[in-house]
């Protein structure tokens, strides 16, 4: 790790302010990623602003939802009561993720922060756009078995590894964020990117801007569920993942919404499937037909391919068990 300066301010005006005094400045929070990222100079701040002790760590009801603080850990974010009881689709996808040491420390800012867990990019001896911008995609003709099926470019391959901004994803929360031009809010579809020509950009912040909280409208009706297909039970990322949310009246799809992990630079926003379904019958046929839709631009690289007929079996699997279509 390369040696690098500290600072711990107690305002998120000071914070951004301390960002901007110093090139090469990183935020830290957690540190669940970016200390590993450091640890094999991955990453190589020369100052890192410490934003842990900032008052950012409320959840508190907001305009018929909640709004959650930057700073909330993982761990209380999945058990608070009102979490639990109408967002049961992010309480769930929290506890899927990682292992609970972890989400103890993760922050909820920090959470949607996280790189790619493509070993390529681990791999410093390997070629790697998104770490170092034209020097080529390894995965492309490499073992890409956890690598993406929808949303690809010629130049990377890699998905976004996380669990909670899947269910955040289906739940149309939004990003508040602040910075030296002063606050935004950014939909949560619009925060993370596509790779494209720029695959090193993962997110759309701009420099200095600093996450200051989530927000979550009031919960659509219906029944929401959140299922990660994994190589094992714990402490793995998704092969494949849904956050699904259904409401189903006198038989027939009347609202879903679908996002999938494990499959794309981005948690992906199922909105071909979701249209495919409004008005359908629920069942088991309509979901398999609505994930086939959804899924008919999706390519493989030969070790992943896989994942097209995986994703398939589990969006309907998953929409069919909301339905009560199966047990």
């Amino acid at each position: 790790m390369q040696p690098f300066t500290y600072e711990r301010p107690n305002s998120p005006e000071a914070a951004i302010a301390a960002f901007a005094r110093q090139p090469g400045t990183r935020y830290i929070a957690g540190g669940t990623n970016l200390l590993d990222l450091m640890k094999l100079q991955l990453e190589t701040p020369a100052h890192l602003v410490d934003i842990s002790r900032l008052e950012l760590g409320d959840i508190e009801p907001h305009e018929g939802g909640l709004r959650v603080g930057a700073m909330v850990p993982n761990t209380q974010l999945a058990a608070d009561p009102a979490v639990r009881a109408r967002y049961a689709v992010l309480a769930e996808a929290i506890l899927a993720g990682a292992s609970g040491q972890l989400r103890n420390k993760a922050s909820t800012g920090g959470n949607l922060l996280q790189r790619t867990r493509c070993g390529y990019f681990y791999d410093t001896a390997r070629p790697c756009n998104k770490r170092e911008p034209g020097s080529g995609c390894g995965a492309i003709g490499g073992h890409a078995r956890i690598h993406a099926i929808l949303g690809a470019s010629e130049h990377c391959i890699a998905t976004y590894p996380g669990d909670m901004a899947v269910a955040l994803q289906a739940l149309d929360a939004t990003v508040h964020v602040q910075g030296p031009n002063g606050p935004r809010t950014i939909a949560f579809d619009a925060f993370h990117r596509l790779p494209g020509d720029t695959p090193e950009a993962d997110n759309t912040l701009e420099p200095g801007e600093l996450i200051t909280a989530l927000a979550l409208p009031a919960p659509p009706p219906g029944r929401m569920r959140y299922r990660k297909v994994r190589d094992r039970a714990s402490y793995a990322f998704a092969l494949v993942s849904v956050a699904a949310i259904l409401h189903v009246e006198g038989g027939r799809v009347a609202s879903v919404r679908i996002a999938l992990g494990g499959v794309a630079h981005k948690p992906w926003r199922a909105r071909t499937a979701e249209a495919a379904l409004l008005g359908q019958p629920a069942t088991q046929a309509s979901f398999i037909a609505a994930a086939d839709a959804e899924l008919a631009p999706a390519r493989g690289c030969g070790t992943n391919d896989f994942k097209i007929p995986l994703a398939r079996r589990v969006i309907a699997r998953t929409l069919s068990e909301l339905a009560g279509d199966i047990a």
